[in-house]
């Protein structure tokens, strides 16, 4: 068929895509049979974003689409639904291959070969994402997302909110299982956040399989997903690609029963926040699937980057930053939870405050460092000797301690030890002071009285030791 008249009256980079129909209902080659001068051009500029990742910068008519470009699993569904199933699509995307946005068209053409099936491939590009092509989508797949969202921020709890969009995503994907992953490649981790499925499957719960050691198949996606925007594996026929590409993961799959797969990366900020995958689906609508989680995974990835920047400021609120135990504001939070009923009262709660002695001299002899390896080592020592129990930094050179479930005797022998290091002139030496709450329900009482025991201690300590007294 001779397609030139029609493509020099296309202004837009337009080309005609030819697709191999199978007998058994599935595709062979995918050539790009020709194209208009801003297609050509596109290939054979030096200065277009296309033109980087092009393999051959001269375009010969009807050439695999491979000789120029990286296979895309998920164009190659574009183009077979288009030239065979006769489908109009439209995709909005960004490929990690590419710095640029691309607005995607495919539109069926009327074949004389009943063994090709043909479909112009149009697309206009931007280096800046349009909100409104990002928005144009369907009435259903827009119903879908909304739902999604609302079910992500209407809960208080995080947790409970991202449960259901899994949920939700099983549900309308029609799959047998949705995943969401946390991932930290700079650390070399990952974890599950949520799991939705209906069958577990003859390996058991996929926490048992998202171990420390996935992170070695994780670390393996970026590769594998080859600068497109997701992965889809929708027949045999794709999965042995992905055999050729990530034989280690295939047979993870495999072992696991998976024939079927979408995987999109959970991005912000230009990192890789998560993934999130969908298994065993209905392939007759897997081009709807991917609109929804494309559209979904923006939310989702503001969702859980705002959710951990909420977490590492409760952290850096709570967490003494010199000695990594609590501070002052953790111990005066839970104090307060306890005075407002909202924790329940421990048994046999004491209070143990712990004051370092000497600090001013070594800050002032040795120097700041030395006075601050003092307090770490002081935290250290605090945490070994009450192993399992609340420690925090309350002040400059002040420690307290929550100390609760623990016997008489065994809590004796603790205070012993750190009474130990009372005559230390070189290292951590400790006043102590430490109260029993026996039953009173009076945390704040049973501080005071601790802390006055500490002074009272300190004081003894510096009778003792007057040399090491504050001037």
């Amino acid at each position: 068929m001779d397609f030139r008249e029609y493509l020099d009256k296309c202004d837009s980079v337009t080309c005609i895509m030819s697709v191999e129909k199978k007998p058994d209902g599935s595709y062979g080659d995918i050539r790009i049979v020709d194209g208009n001068k801003a297609y050509i051009d596109s290939i054979e500029r030096n200065d277009d974003a296309v033109t980087d990742v092009a393999k051959e910068k001269v375009f010969v008519p009807n050439s695999l689409y491979t000789k120029y470009f990286p296979y895309d699993m998920n164009f190659e569904n574009y183009c077979y639904k288009s030239a065979v199933k006769k489908e109009v699509l439209h995709a909005y995307v960004h490929p990690e291959r590419f710095d640029i946005w691309f607005n995607l068209f495919f539109m069926p053409v009327t074949s004389d070969d009943e063994n090709i099936g043909y479909c112009t491939y149009t697309y206009t590009a931007s280096r800046e994402p349009n909100s409104e092509l990002m928005s144009n989508t369907s009435l259903e797949i827009a119903s879908n997302v909304l739902q999604a969202c609302i079910k992500l921020y209407s809960g208080s709890d995080f947790q409970t909110s991202i449960d259901e969009v899994v949920a939700h995503i099983r549900k309308i994907s029609n799959a047998n299982r949705c995943v969401l992953l946390l991932t930290d490649f700079s650390a070399g981790m990952c974890r599950l956040l949520s799991d939705n499925h209906v069958i577990e499957g003859s390996k058991g719960s996929i926490d048992k399989i998202v171990t420390g050691a996935f992170f070695d198949i994780v670390s393996t996606w970026p590769a594998t997903i080859d600068g497109s925007d997701c992965l889809i594996i929708k027949d045999e026929k794709d999965m042995e690609i992905l055999r050729a590409r990530n034989p280690v993961w295939y047979e993870s799959l495999k072992q696991y029963d998976v024939n079927t797969l979408v995987l999109f990366p959970i991005n912000y900020g230009g990192e890789t926040k998560g993934y999130i995958w969908a298994t065993d689906f209905d392939v007759e609508n897997t081009i709807k699937i991917k609109d929804i989680l494309e559209s979904t995974t923006y939310f989702i990835a503001y969702a859980i980057a705002n959710y951990q920047l909420l977490n590492r400021l409760e952290i850096m609120s709570t967490i003494d930053l010199l000695t990594g135990i609590k501070n002052r504001n953790a111990m005066n939070n839970y104090v307060n939870a306890l005075v407002e009923g909202k924790k329940k009262y421990p048994e046999n709660l004491r209070v143990v405050f712990a004051d370092l002695n000497g600090l001013k001299q070594v800050n002032d002899n040795s120097g700041h460092i030395a006075g601050d390896l003092l307090l770490k080592n002081a935290a250290l020592i605090l945490q070994d000797t009450f192993i399992g129990q609340d420690v925090y930094r309350a002040g400059g050179d002040e420690f307290t301690v929550f100390v609760s479930g623990m016997s008489d005797e065994e809590f004796e022998q603790k205070i012993a030890r750190l009474r130990n290091y009372a005559d230390n002139a070189e290292g951590v030496s400790f006043a102590v002071g430490y109260c029993c709450d026996e039953g009173r329900n009076d945390i704040r009482n049973t501080m005071s009285l601790a802390d006055e025991r500490m002074y009272a201690d300190k004081e003894a300590y510096y009778q003792r030791f007057p040399e090491r007294r504050h001037k």
